[in-house]
């Protein structure tokens, strides 16, 4: 178990998803972490699944946490940002999971001496499989990165990269759970354009998508021994993914990271 008490500035559906899985996988304990909101509703929310307490005012949780998550909409950082200044000491650990927010831009605020750590979650986190990306900000020290790692690690994977990646972190499993229900949409589709019923063809598709990636995460093979595994010498599989090389699919979807990763460095550059 950590010995520092976590505390989150806002207590919505990440903030929960975060404080749920430390406190879940025994690294918090409970009575150790806080959140402040000013949505009464949020913080009962964020108070029933994690147990920790809640309040209204920001300050009530930055004294009484080391480790104190900025988990607000980028759209809403400058403001909270305006009121953390001069409020967070050189003992303390932020991290923010803003997307597109700089370090920087949170420095230039809260001044020179203040720890920072960027964070990079997805929503799968709200369910134990998030897969997250982080980088050490101005004053971070090694012993704080495995601090978020392990924090990180308990809703999810956590992968530590420089600032410039977490734009392409976001635009691969940040935007990425969008992509993957789209295909898992486009197949249940298929399911049923073949006679299958909707829930059938939902479930069938839903377990198909899960199963190939937990394939690919317990064995450690590569993608392409598996799908060779799975296809047959003039058999179904090879006609379906010639249909597939014919629309584009590997293309389509390298293409749809791209642009989520250059449009996460235009909202970035305008933080």
């Amino acid at each position: 178990m950590l010995k520092q008490r976590i505390g989150m500035i806002g207590a919505g559906r990440m903030a929960t998803a975060l404080g749920k899985g430390f406190v879940r996988s025994g690294l918090v304990a409970a009575e150790d972490i806080t959140a402040a909101d000013p949505d009464s509703k949020a913080g009962e929310r964020f108070a029933k699944a994690t147990g920790g307490k809640t309040f209204e005012e920001n300050y009530k949780v930055i004294a009484g946490s080391d480790v104190i998550f900025l988990a607000v909409k980028p759209q809403q950082m400058a403001a909270v940002t305006a009121e953390l200044a001069g409020k967070i000491t050189a003992d303390k650990l932020l991290v923010s999971i803003a997307a597109g927010v700089r370090l920087a831009a949170i420095a230039e605020v809260l001044g020179p001496d203040v720890k920072l750590v960027r964070v990079m979650p997805n929503t799968p986190c709200l369910v134990g499989h998030g897969a997250c990306g982080f980088c050490l900000g101005q004053n971070a020290t090694e012993e704080d990165g495995k601090v978020v790692e392990q924090l990180l690690g308990a809703v999810g994977i956590a992968y530590r990269v420089g600032e410039k990646l977490l734009d392409a972190v976001t635009g691969l499993s940040g935007s990425g759970p969008a992509f993957v229900y789209m295909v898992i949409e486009a197949l249940s589709d298929g399911g049923v354009r073949m006679g299958l019923p909707r829930n059938v063809a939902t479930a069938l598709a839903t377990q198909t998508v899960r199963g190939a990636a937990e394939m690919v995460a317990v064995t450690g093979e590569h993608t392409g021994v598996l799908r060779d595994r799975v296809t047959s010498p003039g058999g179904t599989t090879i006609a379906g993914i010639e249909a597939l090389e014919s629309a584009g699919l590997r293309a389509a979807l390298m293409s749809a990271v791209e642009a989520a990763t250059r449009r996460s460095a235009e909202l970035g550059a305008v933080s």
